[in-house]
């Protein structure tokens, strides 16, 4: 099973993801794609299978990903402060994978209804549905 994780900034959320999957020692393939060289770096120091960077790299993984993790603004055009571009966007949007999408609000996304989670706490219940789902 291949997931895709995506993220931006600093690349904080993205990196937790990526620890969270490794700590439990699921039987994936995690590939990592960042908006920007910072954010693929946390993510492939956390033990990402695979990374890269940009726009393109988001397009391509999408295509063959079967889930794709990432805060909510992946799927919203120059969200992360304009580090989605729409093409990223539209990639995520129109891939067949399965989409977590975690409700970080600092991006001018909010999802009503949904509670303030920590970051600690989206992180672990998006690891404890990824083992469902494995």
């Amino acid at each position: 099973m291949k997931i895709v994780v995506i993220d931006g900034q600093g690349g904080r959320l993205g990196q937790m993801v990526v620890e969270g999957i490794k700590k439990e020692a699921l039987n994936v393939e995690v590939t990592a794609i960042g908006t920007n060289s910072s954010a693929t770096a946390a993510m492939l120091k956390a033990g990402a299978d695979a990374a890269a960077t940009g726009e393109n790299p988001v397009v391509v993984a999408c295509r063959s990903a079967d889930i794709i993790v990432g805060p909510i603004g992946i799927v919203a055009a120059d969200s992360l402060l304009g580090e989605i571009t729409p093409a990223m966007a539209l990639a995520v949007g129109q891939s067949s994978a399965l989409k977590l999408l975690l409700p970080v609000s600092h991006c001018l996304n909010e999802v009503v209804g949904v509670r303030d989670f920590t970051m600690s706490e989206m992180v672990k219940a998006t690891v404890e549905r990824l083992k469902q789902l494995v």
